[in-house]
């Protein structure tokens, strides 16, 4: 493992060119927990100039749903392609609905016999009025224009009578929350959690850099998807655009809007006055960032005390050398850098700032991540345990271990079972 930690100078710069404080960093939001009000989706009103990054924004619905770029199913196409939404075809279920497995031809996107064709997924939405519609065609707006290696791919709608449903490309390792969080053969090593956590955070942050920048507004370990291309195991996606938001534009710093997310992850002051920034999402990031860490929900009523949240319960070892290993996920058995899970640990802590403007730009995190994983010409003749924290070791300093436990999942989209939404 010793080849998975990256330069430390380069880290080292890296992190200390953050605006953050170790101590200012330290302040985390103790109340994050308290329960938000259920309220109204609002499209955003767009002024979007055409780029290579951010696409022309419809206005209208009819101009959102003749959008080029995706496909629009019949109901009965669907139904086809899913075996009349079969129990065996179920991949999952929440609060949204059910998602099945479905096929379709490559070339004409017709409905094609079970294990022929193109798998895909498709989201049947339960008929909770206008404000679930609101969120659906949200997501065919922003997904159907933007387009990104770490952003899930939609294929295509049904709109048809009271049927709302999506249809995404097929997410063979399904979300990182069922890594996480369910027992599976074996826990994902360190490498591929920082290869997790380096897809999710160029996803984010090609929508916060996009001309119009976007808010993703419901990062969440659910939300992260995970492929399996050749050669790409485990390239992470994000995906359910239902909450994003366009960013503020000019000379304005914030967006004011009624408080949507999901328990746990969203930021204090967002959940406090409804005020979102890019920096709500990076928030957001640094609690999926302690969920990959620690192997541990951001919200687990399992638990007693403080335990149950996970940003009060870690905050005490995060500024540590001597404390983060801690927090470590105990799967790894202790096979992760040294220096790499400080490094990760030092980054959490900055994106959890109970000061937004002190927080990180998603660049900054991604190039830190990418540090972590670049391999260091210095070490990469020494053996990996001269590197990787063993159990029997001593010093405290070696105690850290890594951020993503992964076991596989058919899912292709996320479960929101276990951290509904709250609004």
């Amino acid at each position: 493992m010793g080849n998975c930690l990256g330069s430390s100078a380069r880290v080292d710069a890296s992190l200390s060119s953050l605006t953050t404080s170790a101590s200012e960093a330290s302040r985390i939001a103790s109340k994050t927990s308290s329960s938000l009000p259920r309220s109204t989706l609002t499209i955003p009103s767009y002024k979007e100039k055409s780029s290579p990054r951010s696409l022309p924004t419809p206005r209208s619905e009819s101009e959102i749903l003749s959008s080029p770029n995706v496909k629009s199913f019949s109901f009965n196409e669907l139904r086809n392609a899913t075996r009349n939404f079969r129990p065996d075809s179920l991949l999952g279920e929440g609060g949204f609905g059910c998602v099945f497995k479905g096929w379709i031809d490559e070339h004409t996107l017709t409905a094609a016999k079970p294990g022929s064709g193109m798998v895909i997924a498709v989201k049947k939405l339960k008929p909770e009025g206008f404000q679930g519609h609101k969120e659906w065609l949200t997501e065919v707006n922003y997904l159907g224009q933007l387009h990104h290696p770490n952003l899930v791919k939609l294929i295509g709608y049904c709109s048809e009578g009271d049927n709302r449903l999506l249809v995404y490309e097929f997410m063979p390792k399904g979300s990182l929350e069922n890594h996480l969080f369910r027992r599976g053969p074996q826990p994902l090593s360190w490498a591929t959690r920082i290869k997790v956590a380096i897809g999710a955070a160029r996803g984010l942050s090609f929508l916060h850099d996009a001309e119009e920048p976007v808010i993703y507004r419901d990062f969440k370990a659910a939300n992260i998807l995970l492929d399996a291309p050749r050669m790409q195991e485990f390239n992470a996606k994000l995906s359910d655009f239902g909450l994003a938001k366009a960013g503020p534009t000019g000379d304005r710093t914030h967006v004011s809007t009624q408080v949507m997310g999901t328990h746990g992850y969203a930021a204090p002051e967002y959940v406090a006055t409804g005020r979102l920034t890019a920096k709500s999402d990076v928030y957001s990031f640094g609690v999926v960032l302690l969920e990959l860490l620690s192997g541990r929900r951001a919200i687990d009523k399992s638990k007693v005390g403080i335990e149950q949240n996970l940003v009060d319960w870690a905050n005490p070892y995060l500024g540590s050398k001597r404390k983060v290993f801690r927090i470590m996920d105990t799967k790894l058995e202790g096979q992760y850098p040294q220096k790499g899970a400080h490094m990760a640990a030092t980054l959490a802590l900055h994106c959890l700032s109970t000061e937004p403007k002190v927080r990180p730009r998603m660049a900054q995190v991604l190039t830190i991540l990418e540090q972590l994983q670049a391999p260091n010409p210095a070490k990469d003749s020494q053996p990996a345990h001269q590197t990787v924290y063993s159990p029997a070791c001593k010093s405290p300093l070696g105690q850290h271990r890594s951020p993503l436990n992964l076991t596989p999942s058919v899912s292709p989209l996320p479960s929101h079972r276990q951290c509904p939404r709250v609004r």
